[in-house]
Parts: C-alpha cells; structure tokens; sequence
C-alpha cells in the first residue's frame, strides 16, 4: 500500500546533479530556498518555478514521481495560499503558492539524486568535529535514518487507521481516526526503541 508521500526516492542516474557530493547540493539548495523566500515578487516567484521544473528534468525526475511527491507540498501550499489571500490580497497568496511548490521541486532534486546512506555518511562527516563537545555522528545519523523510514509508515498507518474507522461505521469525525491512531504511531515507536535498546543502541 503505497499512496503516500514520496521520501527517499532516490532514483539512480549518471547526470551532473547524481555526481555532485551531498555538501554542496545542501549549501546550494539551502542558498536557493534563503533566496526564493527573501526575494518578493510574483514574476521572480514563477521563475524560480521554471528554475527548479528545468532541475527536474535534467535530473531525470519523472513526471509521475514528481506529481505524487510535490502532491501534499500543493495541498498545504493552497491552504497556506488561501490564507494569505484573505490577509494579504491574490498577489501575495500566488507568489507563496509557487514559491511553495519550487521548494519542493528544489527538495525532490535533491532526494532524487542522493542516495539516502550518502546522506548519512555526510552527516556522520559533518558532525565529527562535534565530537569533542559530546555529539555522537553516528546516533544522529541512526535518529535521521529512522525519521526518513518512518514517515512513510506513519503515512500508512494514518490511511488503516482511517480505513478501519470508516469500515466500522464511525464517519469522518477526526476524533474517531486520531485517538487509535496516535495509540498505533506510540505503539510502534515502543516497538521500535525496545529492539534498538535489544541491540545495545537504545541509551
């Protein structure tokens, strides 16, 4: 069952973003995003748009992967948008719809080029020189590796969870969704800390 959202989609290819090293796709991507938000204009915010769709493509992105993993970014960007709207006028509100949606796209990039484990070995590298001061690398790259399979599962379980509300009769109140579902999420986090602390990694 695999409707949700896409994470860690790395696909493998031989383009110029694929042999980059992590650093300076992270640099760049965090120098673009400072950018795209700094800079206030709607024809700026519809170029960084075209900027980051041509990324796409010459990263190899295809258009189904990039439809299914920029999907929920549009949901909360139109809600977002529709505030800024009612605050701030159809201007303000499409210029944070697209600048919303090119980070995403900017983001997809970058995950679609970088092996997840080339990720967290970057990581690991980056924070070595914290050790000194007590920072374990290779924890907080585990706590990384752990968020980024986790949020697929927790994706899975919210749609059983609902799933299983709706097959009982219990309609669409969040209520009777949320409650079992935070029980199942906490659930599985136990289940998860007990087998790290099983295999001497759960301090």
């Amino acid at each position: 069952m695999s409707r949700g959202i896409g994470v860690g989609l790395y696909q493998p290819g031989a383009t110029l973003l694929h042999r980059l090293p992590p650093g300076p796709k992270v640099v760049a991507l965090a120098a673009v995003s400072v950018t795209i938000v700094a800079v206030r204009s709607m024809p700026a915010a519809f170029g960084f748009l075209a900027v980051a769709l041509g990324l796409a493509v010459l990263t190899g992105v295809s258009l189904r992967l990039l439809v299914r993993s920029t999907r929920p970014v549009l949901v909360a960007a139109v809600v977002v948008a529709g505030f800024q709207w009612w605050f701030y006028g159809r201007d303000k509100a499409i210029e944070t719809l697209v600048d919303l949606v090119a980070l995403a796209v900017l983001a997809l990039c970058l995950t679609a080029s970088t092996p997840v484990n080339a990720m967290l070995d970057a990581v690991v590298r980056w924070l070595g020189p914290f050790r000194r001061f007590g920072v374990a690398p290779e924890r907080v790259s585990l706590a990384f590796a752990l968020a980024i399979a986790a949020l697929p599962g927790m994706v899975e379980l919210a749609l059983e969870t609902r799933d299983a509300a709706r097959a009982r009769g219990l309609g669409r109140h969040p209520r009777s969704y949320l409650t079992p579902f935070v029980v199942r999420v906490v659930g599985r986090a136990q289940e998860t800390g007990d087998a790290l602390q099983a295999r001497g990694l759960g301090d």
